[in-house]
């Protein structure tokens, strides 16, 4: 099914529903929840996924496993999406946090089959048989540390969503603990206590993230030097060690 509202389909009684949907650029589903899990793959562009527990970037062949009831919003970066909307009851090992997974090329190709399926067509054995592969392989993906955590606090959540609306690397502790009102000891320590990280390795790896959807359409030369670091290969290098993959396996 292509472009179809999930509100039409919803209560269908099958176990998978599988949606492609194209977006405009920069589109923003705002704030809302499932009552099926969803799997979200990004054939194409960027998703930038955030709950209140912290934020995903989801790179093209690349997915999210979004819990269901799971509030969440999506910044879709010219995106095309294949989603599949799942009955809890059919995948009960689904994660209850969100995890960015890559798309092997099996599962890509049945994600494509899966979105040629009418509506007509979900109960037909041939349907049947993609669904029930699908949720095999979906139970054997392996997450990718493309994500996240924000604090509880709110000053210091509000002080995580400004940073990533707008990455700087000048910004510092002494500048977050004037905000917040804290002294930078308080702040690292209630921050590192609500998050396992320190404000600065916080900072650090939002930067990397935030680089993730300019690949798409620059040299890693360029990125590297729009968020301040000192070479390329310094990009690179720390790139490589929050994701384990290259900056260049990520241009599209």
């Amino acid at each position: 099914m292509r472009n179809v509202s999930l509100d039409r389909v919803d209560r269908l009684p099958v176990s998978v529903l599988p949606i492609a949907t194209d977006y405009a650029p920069r589109h923003l589903l705002a704030w809302h929840e499932h009552r099926r899990a969803q799997f979200l793959y990004a054939a194409s562009g960027t998703m930038l996924v955030e709950t209140r527990d912290g934020a995903w970037t989801v790179p093209g062949e690349r997915a999210v496993l979004i819990p269901p009831r799971t509030r969440h919003q999506v910044r879709m970066l010219d995106v095309q999406t294949n989603s599949l909307y799942i009955d809890p009851r059919s995948a009960p090992w689904w994660p209850d946090r969100c995890e960015v997974v890559v798309v092997p090329d099996l599962l890509r190709e049945l994600l494509r089959a899966a979105a040629d399926v009418d509506v007509e067509a979900l109960t037909e054995s041939r349907s049947q048989a993609v669904f029930a592969l699908l949720l095999h392989e979906l139970s054997a993906l392996v997450e990718v540390p493309m994500s996240i955590p924000f604090p509880e606090d709110v000053v210091l959540a509000g002080l995580c969503r400004r940073y990533m609306s707008a990455p700087d690397l000048r910004v510092d502790n002494k500048a977050w603990a004037h905000e917040a009102r804290m002294s930078e000891r308080s702040l690292t320590r209630r921050f590192r206590a609500q998050t396992g990280m320190s404000p600065a390795a916080w900072r650090a790896k939002a930067l990397l993230l935030a680089a993730i959807p300019l690949l798409a359409h620059r040299a890693v030369t360029d990125v590297a030097g729009a968020l301040g670091y000192s070479s390329p290969a310094a990009f690179s290098y720390a790139f490589h060690r929050a994701f384990d993959v290259t900056p260049m396996s990520l241009r599209q």
